[in-house]
């Protein structure tokens, strides 16, 4: 039984790999000529929200057939059959909320995240389908302001705030959402004149595995990223190439598909402003990032590695979609929608989202 047991799982990665090889071909084909017989090259395929006046810069990706967005106005919607129809799940009394930050772990239980000073910044959850919502987290703080959640499992997660008294501030969970604790700042170094995090795609806390998390920054004279392998106790900072000095600049994106491999993405948020090195990429966990040889062309605020893939991502911005193929190394332009975030599973469900009600999953 044993060897029959390996021998289908062998079989099933084999088949995930042979999958995500040929979307990856179909992605990177040259277009057919004319006498040639039609490709059907992947594509953003949008899917109607019913919220034109949302915008949506959070996203929790849990399949190919069900994700949650967060938005503005308090929004949270909810689809379980791939974008055909959509649930407003959003929590009452919230409509004057900005959700910037979804994580889900299934169809039922999902974490949002409010952002603001102050009372402002929030932490709701529902394990019903968003029917019922507990508000879980409020910041007394006037000096807090929350950008990005991040969980390592089903319980343990983590909450970052921009800096208070000189640090960044981090809270902590260990069942899943329902109780929050700010984490002891000693182990967190000094931020910088300015520096703060940019609560625009959801992505600016990520993890990799049981205990190692990275932080994106920007807004200072330089663009940082910074990584604790202790769940949030300790801390190390390194200078990203990313464009700094400026607060619309920085870090506003990161990606992780192991605990060594990661992308980071930005630039200048600034629509007439250029974005030079938008991405970087660090194949030691962070603590060094080499640009891009060919960065994508412009700001982008959303990273995501594709599934079962070791060499190709997909970056997203109000300008448009940029993929890679090898590593962050290069990037080319491959859609011109504007999105804000971008997020993909394990069974090659890749989804993105922005403006103006915009949610779009990758077609085949």
């Amino acid at each position: 039984m044993g060897s029959t047991r390996r021998t289908g799982r062998i079989r099933s990665r084999a088949a995930a790999m042979a999958a995500c090889g040929a979307a990856l071909a179909a992605l990177t084909a040259v277009p057919a000529q004319a006498h040639e017989p039609e490709r059907r090259v992947p594509h953003w395929e949008l899917k109607d929200t019913g919220a034109p006046e949302t915008r949506f810069r959070g996203l929790a990706a849990v399949s190919r057939t069900t994700a949650w967005v967060a938005g503005t106005g308090g929004t949270v919607l909810r689809t379980t059959d791939a974008g055909a129809t959509w649930r407003n799940v959003s929590p009452p009394g919230a409509g004057d909320l900005q959700f910037r930050d979804v994580e889900a772990f299934d169809a039922r239980r999902a974490v949002v995240l409010a952002i603001g000073e102050g009372e402002a910044s929030r932490v709701y959850r529902t394990d019903d389908g968003g029917v019922t919502w507990t508000e879980s987290f409020r910041n007394t703080d006037p000096k807090a302001f929350y950008d990005c959640l991040a969980f390592f499992d089903h319980r343990h997660g983590l909450a970052m705030s921009d800096p208070v008294d000189g640090r960044f501030r981090i809270l902590s969970t260990g069942d899943g959402g329902r109780t929050w604790k700010v984490l002891p700042d000693g182990g967190m170094p000094a931020a910088q004149e300015g520096e703060a995090g940019f609560a625009a795609s959801g992505q600016c806390l990520v993890t990799s595995g049981p205990k190692d998390v990275w932080l994106a920054t920007g807004g200072a004279a330089r663009a940082r990223v910074l990584h604790s392998a202790d769940r949030g106790r300790t801390w190390t900072a390194t200078d990203t190439p990313l464009p700094a000095g400026d607060p619309a600049r920085g870090v506003f994106a990161l990606a992780f598909r192991d605990r060594a491999h990661g992308l980071a993405v930005g630039g200048d948020f600034r629509p007439d402003q250029p974005s030079p090195n938008a991405a970087a990429r660090t194949s030691d966990g962070g603590r060094t990032w080499r640009p891009a040889a060919t960065p994508p062309p412009a700001y982008r605020s959303g990273v995501a590695w594709l599934p079962h893939s070791r060499t190709a991502a997909l970056a997203v911005g109000p300008t448009g979609t940029d993929l890679t193929t090898d590593a962050g190394r290069t990037w080319r332009t491959v859609d011109t929608g504007s999105y804000d975030t971008v997020d993909c599973t394990r069974d090659h469900g890749c989804w993105a989202a922005g403006e103006k009600g915009r949610v779009a999953r990758l077609e085949h």
